[in-house]
């Protein structure tokens, strides 16, 4: 407590003498905070004024007639700039999970059921290529946090326009929104030896852009067993070749490492929750197996946007990647060599139909999008009993040939009195073809998925320039991952069938007040079919099966209202803001050996949660974000028989921001995460053996942190 009482009278001391040195007395008028602060990686623009790209329709939020989200940078920024998971956690219907520093796992109305880590039922595309790779996994936690500049998240199937995955679709940008010429430099310490650092460099003007960074995070862990180290290099480069072409190119190395602590039982948990997973019987524990992730990724892109005419346009990008993926665990000690490429091409057609003469308004505007995205990966995976963190003998050695394709298109008609009509379908095809090598003569399983149709209509009504409602009907359909066709000792596990669901979605979004009040309400109903399950057995082996169907259905709700926005008074900036989610989601019919469970509640996803925020910006520059959290027990097992408890958690980030010569640029901050010093769970083991569901997440800790900045003129 006494760091951060001399944080605080640091921070109003440097509040002081900025605002007595830094603002010019000529310039007064117009205060120099004014000037986007950190604008090449600032987003303050109002919700309903973000143009989204979801669903290729590139328009305002408002008009899009889907239950899509916005994280822009000034969203991101409200927190320890480590980690995009407490700004994603803002959104409804969205949870994002940290088992232990580098072990993220997403969830998506309740995607994260069959999700032991990492991601499912959900694709991610980051810089228009896909991230999510042909075997449908996706390595989320190659991006560092200054890896994304802004994010979109497509709630429900959205299949329709980009293929398998019926928890959504979530869409990354990493180029800034407002480009600037200079250097940044921001370093953040915290506790458990907590360290991040990051170098970018930006070259080029508005038309010529080149981004270099480097990035460096470490942390000892909360938990024992869960240091962490992380390192990223990036290279980007964006150019408008005339006024038609605009040329996209990337690079991103990742190399990261992190020790995985394991599950613990409810009396581990309640004993002393920063263990690692202690050794039971004949099975070592989390530190005696040495149990970790050994991860490094690299992956090149290019995209290019040509204006073929007035009418039409194509966007096509490609990329080859490569991870490298070791992970010695409790039994089985797993090494994975996934090289892969794949592009998206997408042409659009755009028209006015019953425009006045010369087509200069009036009438309707026609927008049709029609394209292909496809994927191809060699992946070789070998198991090895894990000898105390080295391999031993090969047990299992499999190449796998996977492939995707997607056909989709896409019509948009925007009417006279406000009428927006959407009508999209996508034809999607996969195939496995596993061959075992440790075996002789080599096994060959090959396992082909049917040609599935993700067709999505919807219907928008404007209601004024600043209201809409919108309803919607979808399906999609999600096939099994690599990783769940396998068991995770390498064996072929139980034969499953492809996630089919139905979703229907009825929405409001606007703004009221001249502005200052924003809401976005949806609700929905999704029914899936052959829902895929994880289960972890006594020995720690993953594998999937097939759960009959579920019922989800709930209301996510965003409420925003500005109090203040006026950079000529003491307090230029004060907002609140409210977000919303209820969930409930239950089986349908399933049942398994000689249990039922039909009519239990879907573990993994909190019926409630709740998350609410203030964040208020003086003259001066001093600022202060505060967030709380309330997310209701939690399901762990399907015949719901063990839960973890509710918890309610706080936490804030305390501020100054200068700009000094209008060249150099500070951000000083500091602030608490979990400051209410809850014990809880972040990122449960669900359906596991022996009742190992329990990942303790930090109790109260702090950081503190500094941004640098030169804008060259």
């Amino acid at each position: 407590m006494q760091k951060i009482n001399l944080l605080l009278l640091f921070l109003l001391t440097s509040s002081t003498i900025g605002a007595q040195s830094t603002v010019p007395e000529q310039e007064n008028k117009k205060p120099v905070l004014q000037e986007s602060y950190f604008a090449d990686s600032s987003d303050t623009r109002p919700l309903r004024e973000v143009i989204v790209k979801a669903y290729e329709q590139n328009r305002k939020l408002s008009e899009v007639g889907a239950p899509v989200s916005f994280v822009g940078k000034a969203a991101l920024n409200r927190y320890s700039n480590t980690s995009v998971l407490p700004a994603l956690n803002t959104v409804p219907g969205v949870r994002m999970e940290e088992r232990s520093p580098g072990s993220y796992r997403l969830n998506i109305r309740g995607s994260s059921l069959r999700s032991p880590f990492g991601v499912r039922d959900i694709k991610i595309y980051w810089n228009e290529i896909p991230l999510t790779d042909p075997g449908g996994n996706t390595y989320l936690n190659q991006l560092g946090y200054y890896n994304f500049q802004s994010i979109e998240v497509i709630k429900g199937t959205a299949g329709s326009l980009y293929g398998a995955g019926i928890g959504g679709a979530v869409l990354i940008n990493s180029m800034p929104a407002v480009w600037q010429k200079g250097v940044n430099l921001d370093y953040l310490n915290g506790s458990f030896a907590s360290n991040s650092m990051n170098l970018n460099v930006r070259l080029g003007d508005e038309d010529h852009r080149t981004s270099v960074a480097y990035s460096h995070q470490t942390s000892d862990g909360y938990r024992v067993q869960t240091n962490m180290r992380r390192d990223i290099a990036s290279w980007e480069t964006l150019i408008k070749a005339g006024a038609r072409q605009t040329i996209h190119a990337f690079i991103l190395y990742g190399d990261l490492y992190y020790q995985t602590p394991g599950a613990l039982n409810i009396a581990e948990f309640s004993k002393n929750p920063r263990q690692a997973r202690p050794p039971a019987g004949t099975q070592p524990g989390a530190v005696q197996a040495q149990a970790a992730i050994y991860q490094k990724n690299f992956t090149a892109g290019f995209s290019q946007e040509f204006h073929l005419s007035a009418h039409w346009q194509n966007t096509t990008a490609v990329y080859g990647a490569y991870t490298d993926f070791s992970n010695p665990g409790i039994r089985v000690y797993e090494i994975r060599q996934e090289p892969h490429f794949g592009g998206r091409s997408v042409f659009q057609y755009k028209t006015r139909i019953g425009a006045d003469a010369g087509g200069a308004g009036g009438g309707s505007e026609l927008q049709v999008n029609g394209g292909v995205e496809a994927q191809k990966g060699w992946f070789e995976t070998r198991d090895y009993p894990n000898k105390g963190g080295t391999p031993d003998t090969l047990q299992t050695d499999d190449h796998t040939n996977n492939w995707q394709t997607i056909l989709f298109a896409q019509a948009d008609l925007k009417m006279p009195g406000g009428w927006i009509f959407t009508a999209g379908a996508s034809l999607n095809k996969s195939a496995y073809r596993i061959t075992r090598l440790s075996v002789a003569p080599p096994a060959p399983h090959t396992v082909a998925f049917e040609n599935k149709v993700a067709p999505r209509i919807s219907v928008l009504k404007k209601i004024g320039p600043e209201l809409s409602v919108y309803g919607s009907a979808s399906r999609g359909f999600s096939t099994p991952t690599v990783s769940e066709v396998e068991k995770s000792n390498g064996i072929i596990g139980p034969a499953l069938q492809p996630e089919d669901g139905v979703d229907y979605e009825l929405g409001a979004r606007g703004s009221l007040f001249r502005g200052r009040l924003f809401f976005d309400v949806n609700a929905f109903f999704f029914q899936i079919r052959n829902a895929i399950v994880q289960r972890i057995d006594s020995s720690g082996i993953m594998y999937s099966v097939n759960a009959g169907g579920t019922n989800q259905h709930g209301i996510e709700s965003t409420l925003s209202y500005q109090i203040a926005d006026n950079a000529q008074r003491a307090f230029s900036n004060v907002r609140v803001w409210l977000s919303h989610t209820w969930h409930d989601f239950h089986y349908r019919s399933f049942i398994q050996d000689t249990s039922s469970y039909s009519g239990h509640r879907l573990p993994s996803v909190p019926p409630q949660t709740l998350v609410a925020g203030a964040d208020l910006v003086t003259r001066s520059g001093l600022y202060l974000n505060i967030t709380f959290t309330y997310a209701d027990r939690i399901a762990l097992n399907d015949a719901n028989s063990a839960y973890a408890g509710s918890y309610n958690l706080l936490g804030y980030r305390l501020g100054y921001r200068a700009i000094w010569s209008r060249r150099f640029r500070v951000d000083v901050f500091g602030g608490e995460d979990n400051a209410l010093s809850t014990n809880y769970s972040l990122g449960n083991d669900i359906n596991a053996a022996a009742g190992r569901y329990y990942n303790a997440a930090p109790r109260a800790n702090y950081f503190i942190g500094l941004s640098l900045a030169w804008i060259a003129r």
